[in-house]
């Protein structure tokens, strides 16, 4: 169950409700595979916004290699058929922006019942910093939840990052970019701006 929802929100109530268990129990259950790396509960994104938000986590499952072993997929070329390929797509996105991210920066997702929507906000302090959007196509449109998550937060630094690999930049100033160029470039950018000083580093990209 958790493979097939990974990049979705957290109904802790749903899986007990399926399991034929209690909500306290599903809760210790995703404690524990918390507590082992294996799953992720990303939190919702609250502080200084004035809108009814979306409050339930969103969960995913770490390693990207469990996802597909648990569907069937045996090699690449299987992915793009298979409906779990957007929420792969995006957990494994998130995982590897998360794991890079500098140490003044906290992740978060985004998203109200009004429909405006980013996959990640990074957060210094108080204050986002930049709005993620996650898309496998390789010629995505940003939806209009997104351009409405960047109005409610302000963020100046804005990316879609996606499955092709020329870096732009929309009318609307959203910087389209492919997930190497997002660690190796843009990050040091982000680092740059929290620190106020020039840095350089080398990230070290897994597949």
């Amino acid at each position: 169950m958790l493979v097939a929802n990974t990049g979705t929100l957290l109904n802790n109530e749903q899986y007990a409700r399926s399991l034929g268990i209690s909500g306290p129990t599903v809760k210790r259950y995703l404690d524990f595979l918390e507590g082992a790396f294996l799953i992720r509960r990303l939190q919702p994104w609250l502080a200084n916004v004035q809108k009814r938000i979306v409050r339930s986590a969103k969960i995913y499952v770490r390693d990207t290699g469990i996802v597909h072993a648990v569907c069937g997929i045996a090699s690449p070329a299987e992915l793009p058929g298979n409906v779990i390929i957007g929420g792969s797509r995006e957990s494994y996105v998130v995982e590897e922006v998360i794991r890079h991210l500098p140490k003044k920066l906290r992740a978060f997702y985004y998203r109200t019942q009004h429909g405006a929507e980013a996959d990640l906000v990074l957060v210094k302090g108080i204050r986002p910093v930049a709005c993620i959007e996650i898309e496998y196509s390789k010629a995505p449109v940003p939806a209009s939840g997104f351009y409405q998550c960047i109005k409610d937060l302000k963020t100046k630094h804005n990316y879609l990052i996606y499955a092709g690999k020329e870096g732009y930049q929309n009318r609307e100033g959203v910087q389209f970019t492919s997930l190497e160029e997002m660690l190796q470039v843009y990050y040091l950018f982000l680092i740059n701006t929290c620190y106020r000083v020039k840095l350089k580093f080398n990230f070290e990209f897994t597949r």
